[in-house]
């Protein structure tokens, strides 16, 4: 008996965990947070937007790393068509050192970002999303004033080597919206470093 009611138990907590987090076809918040620049940012800044590409990553993590170049392909290609990158590190610093704000400026600058690149310090944004990876991508579409989740998951199917790519998730799900239709693919599994959280 005992048994049996501590399964139930574990069960709907893991129903409860799995439930946290936004799913397709949910309505994204806005936020607010501090850019690399200083500047706070939100998703309102960008009047002409037809939506985003939300990813969290970060300065450390060796498949945020891996993306970086990447990243930086996709807010340049995607960007002009209404469809800009907005990175967020979602790291405690006192858990990664590397993942500091002033290291994500010194990262940024480096790797001449493209795109803001935003610093979730109280660590409610990735939470409110469902993150649990760096990256983990949430592509953003702007519908009847709203912010609809479209996809959710990996950037494509080769973290290791791009020129090995055969799936471009991320783009082939933007290229869908361009031209008025939903993503084929919805959601994938994000690849990459746990997020690092106290709570």
């Amino acid at each position: 008996m005992k048994k049996l009611m501590f399964l139930g138990i574990l069960l709907i907590a893991c129903i409860t965990i799995q439930a946290q987090g936004y799913k397709v076809g949910d309505i994204a918040s806005d936020f607010q947070l501090k850019n690399i620049d200083g500047k706070t940012i939100s998703l309102a800044d960008y009047k002409y937007a037809n939506g985003f590409v939300v990813i969290f990553t970060c300065n450390t993590c060796p498949y945020a790393i891996a993306y970086k170049d990447r990243i930086i392909a996709i807010d340049k290609k995607y960007k002009s068509k209404g469809y800009p990158v907005i990175a967020i590190n979602p790291n405690d610093p006192e858990l990664v050192p590397g993942d500091s704000y002033e290291n994500m400026q010194k990262r940024a600058m480096r790797k001449r970002f493209t795109f803001p690149y935003l610093f979730d310090a109280r660590q409610e944004v990735f939470k409110a999303y469902g993150a649990t990876r760096t990256p983990h991508v949430y592509i953003l579409n702007k519908k009847d004033g709203k912010l609809v989740v479209e996809y959710i998951g990996t950037i494509d199917d080769n973290y290791k080597d791009a020129s090995l790519v055969s799936k471009t998730y991320v783009e082939d799900a933007i290229d869908a919206l361009l031209q008025h239709k939903k993503p084929s693919v919805k959601f994938t599994k994000a690849i990459g470093c746990s997020i690092k959280s106290k709570g």
